[in-house]
């Protein structure tokens, strides 16, 4: 497995575990992050079915202070070039992520702020811990958002929320950003680590094809018909319901045991 500079990415067992690990810059997105995101991101889901669940975390005081500004600073006619260099390789690294069967969680300390909130909003579970903080102040900078803030703020947020919340720049609280949809849960700071490992450890052990097609079809819900959205959930189960964790689950249930699914 390739060596990152600004991330660390382990898989084991199934569950794949990316950190961002530049704590020093309060792991700040640069042209490096990007690239190696995006390698990262292609690499697990090259291992597709391998991966029964992904955690994302970080090192250091910040779980990210978002995007490196000093990358559009050291040449303001460049901004625009930089913009879509940066986002050339971490786009599509996030779009196959989405597409992966395998359930994506965030475990969030300290601060996220701009691209990192734009990202946590697009994993199936984000847990925070108590004393994190949200924001993203991209108006302050002249900007709109990127890395699927719009899909992912509307969706976790609804988007008049979602839209207060970009253009007033707000900061939220663990508690707030709980209320706010932005985040699943908060627990107290030195129970994050452990709470995160709990979720992907379960996760890691269910029916990844049915989490995927969960996904999907959330996913989906609101961008089509009534109508259509049966269709996807008539075919999708259907699929599924030939799978060998199908019929594991249905065995189990039948003798009153825990499934032991495989992921297949």
């Amino acid at each position: 497995m390739r060596d990152y500079k600004t991330i660390q990415l382990d898989v084991e067992r199934g569950i794949a575990r990316l950190t961002l690990a530049r704590p020093d810059a309060g792991n700040a997105m640069n042209a490096d992050f990007f690239e190696e995101f995006g390698h990262a991101a292609n690499h697990l889901a090259v291992l597709g079915g391998e991966i029964r669940a992904v955690l994302l975390r970080s090192t250091g005081k910040f779980f990210s202070v978002g995007g490196d500004v000093s990358v559009f600073t050291k040449d303001l006619d460049q901004a625009p070039a930089a913009v879509l260099d940066g986002t050339s390789t971490m786009h599509p690294g996030l779009a196959r992520l989405r597409r992966m069967d395998a359930p994506l969680v965030a475990a969030v300390q300290g601060t996220a702020m701009g691209g990192a909130v734009a990202v946590l909003s697009n994993f199936d579970l984000v847990i925070s811990a108590r004393s994190a903080k949200f924001g993203a102040a991209y108006p302050r900078l002249g900007f709109s958002m990127d890395l699927g803030a719009s899909f992912g703020l509307a969706s976790r947020m609804g988007v008049s929320r979602a839209r207060r919340f970009l253009l007033l720049a707000e900061m939220l609280g663990a508690d707030a950003a709980l209320q706010a949809g932005l985040v699943d849960e908060v627990v107290d700071d030195d129970r994050l680590a452990d709470r995160a490992e709990e979720l992907v450890t379960q996760l890691g052990a269910g029916p990844t094809r049915a989490y995927g097609e969960i996904r999907r079809l959330l996913g989906r819900a609101l961008s089509q018909p009534f109508e259509a959205s049966l269709e996807d959930e008539a075919q999708a189960l259907a699929m599924l319901a030939g799978t060998q964790d199908a019929r594991e689950g249905l065995t189990a249930f039948t003798e009153k045991r825990a499934p032991k699914f495989e992921g297949k």
